[in-house]
């Protein structure tokens, strides 16, 4: 199943920049990881905005949650979710 997730990080003004690196660093890792998975199938930087649009493919709800607050940004994130379907107009065959 396909999830439009769009994720907003603040931060606290108050960590250390040793924290802040540690946790971007980490958050990269396993990024690429659930990417070379295949469940975060694309990725985008939103421009001006510590934020990204993001598609998941998983089996659902419950599995989006738990790849979601495996994230070590997770805890600083507002995170929207809409699940998708395929359009009848669309010419890719792997959008399901």
């Amino acid at each position: 199943m396909l999830f439009h997730v769009e994720m907003t990080v603040s931060l606290p003004h108050d960590l250390s920049s040793d924290v802040v690196a540690e946790l971007k660093a980490t958050e990269r890792e396993r990024a690429q990881e659930l990417q070379r998975s295949g469940k975060w199938r694309h990725l985008w930087r939103v421009a001006g905005r510590y934020a990204n649009v993001s598609i998941f493919d998983v089996s659902g709800p419950g599995e989006l949650h738990e790849v979601l607050s495996t994230l070590p940004l997770f805890p600083f994130m507002d995170v929207k979710v809409a699940p998708l379907c395929r359009h009848p107009s669309s010419i890719r065959e792997d959008d399901t």
